[in-house]
């Protein structure tokens, strides 16, 4: 069964928000900060890091 990376990551946002009950400003500022990470200087860095 082959499952769309967006679908996976979809599932398992919603589901650490309704398990964790996190901030809805947390999760803005982890979505943003993500978002700005990886369009700068360290997405590249950071994809190595996650890869190695």
């Amino acid at each position: 069964m082959d499952v769309p990376l967006w679908l996976a990551v979809a599932v398992v946002s919603y589901l650490g928000i309704k398990l964790a009950r996190p901030s809805w400003w947390l999760v803005a500022v982890l979505l943003l900060g993500g978002y700005l990470i990886a369009h700068s200087f360290l997405g590249p860095v950071v994809g190595s890091l996650i890869n190695h």
